[in-house]
């Protein structure tokens, strides 16, 4: 069973934020306890501060390995520049990388089935160059997926993708693949 943080707790947004800000609440914690409570209760809460210090390493660790913003920027200019003969074969070679069997699919929908552990995604990437995203091509991509059973849909773009389209993929469960992460998974390639 996978547990999953809620999106505005407190630890999930310490974990978005820098990691100095979780660190600086677990040094107050520290001290509003040192100064606070007596002296026989003040190690039991200063160690309160604990789950802030680790937030704060795990945030620190995250961010150490965070892709440089200059090499995303040029991994997304080299893709919008590919034709879709080579954005494919990268986006191919990317997905074997991380340990997916890769299956091209020739439909007007989508353009990879990839599969592993069990689990198979449709992939949608034709129009990664598109300057806008409609809801069209995600209805599309749903109705392949019902068509074929599968259980994911991932919607990959290069520009952004329209509020209703947004709100489309969150109610069907598609996943969409944004500039950001696209950088990343085409990063590998380079």
């Amino acid at each position: 069973m996978k547990f999953k943080m809620a999106e505005k707790s407190l630890f999930a947004v310490l974990l978005r934020s820098p990691w100095w800000i979780s660190v600086a609440i677990a040094l107050g914690i520290v001290v509003l306890a040192r100064v606070l409570l007596p002296t026989l209760y003040a190690p039991f809460g200063m160690v309160s501060g604990l789950p802030f210090l680790v937030i704060g390493g795990i945030a620190a660790w995250r961010q150490s390995q965070a892709p440089d913003p200059a090499r995303v920027a040029e991994a997304l200019a080299r893709a919008g520049t590919l034709s879709w003969r080579d954005f494919a074969d990268t986006l191919e070679r990317a997905f074997q990388r991380q340990g997916y069997a890769v299956t091209r699919l020739n439909g007007p929908a989508a353009d990879f089935q990839i599969s592993r552990d069990g689990d198979t995604t449709l992939v949608s990437c034709k129009r990664w160059k598109g300057s806008n995203h409609g809801v069209d091509a995600l209805q599309s991509l749903v109705a392949e997926q019902q068509a074929l059973a599968v259980q994911h849909c991932t919607y990959i773009s290069l520009a952004t993708v329209s509020d209703k389209a947004r709100r489309y993929a969150t109610e069907h469960g598609i996943r969409l693949m944004l500039p950001a992460e696209l950088a990343q998974l085409m990063m590998g390639e380079a």
